[in-house]
């Protein structure tokens, strides 16, 4: 299980740090655009319509990443005074109730979806847009795997909590350095 957990980890680990480089593209585009079109009076579309991708992509697939770091959004009106414990119980539930029926639901809507794009290789509807939104659009079954995927190793972890097999907080998660 502990193996489980830590390759799990490490996935969203590792796809976190390699679309969080994604970001600086995003701000050397925006700028690139800016200047391209105050300064010179051009633009493409393409160049605008990639910091549209990066941004969906960051998004997408660094929600497993987020998840793990544990700095996804939680209304901690309650959750923060409980002792650890009941916070398991809190994070079971959410997995299980929330979370993974969630990921499930966006995997199997997805899927239709990103099919029928892949079936006549989906391209940008603006002339001089980016082709290939099929590939896009294979991020969202990809960002339910990666999500439910860290979801199971939450639950695993949590429950290992409830078991008393480990205290809270001591499974040790990735290294606590930022996302680059």
């Amino acid at each position: 299980m502990n193996r489980f957990i830590g390759f799990v980890d490490a996935l969203s680990e590792w796809t976190g740090r390699a679309v969080a480089w994604l970001t600086l593209g995003m701000v050397v585009g925006g700028f690139l655009i800016v200047v391209l079109r105050y300064a010179f009076d051009t633009g493409w579309i393409w160049m605008q319509e990639s910091i549209t991708w990066m941004h969906a992509l960051v998004f997408l697939l660094g929600a497993a990443y987020t998840l793990e770091r544990d700095e996804h959004v939680r209304v901690d009106v309650i959750f923060r005074g409980l002792p650890e414990r009941r916070q398991a119980v809190v994070n079971v539930l959410g997995t299980l109730l929330l979370l993974l029926p969630t990921c499930a639901f966006l995997f199997v809507w997805s899927f239709g979806y990103v099919a029928s794009s892949w079936s006549v290789f989906e391209s940008s509807r603006e002339a001089g847009g980016l082709p290939g939104v099929f590939l896009l659009k294979s991020a969202l079954p990809a960002m339910a795997v990666l999500l439910a995927l860290q979801g199971v190793a939450e639950l695993l972890r949590n429950l290992l909590v409830l078991r008393g097999v480990r205290r809270p907080g001591s499974l040790p998660r990735q290294d606590a350095a930022g996302p680059l």
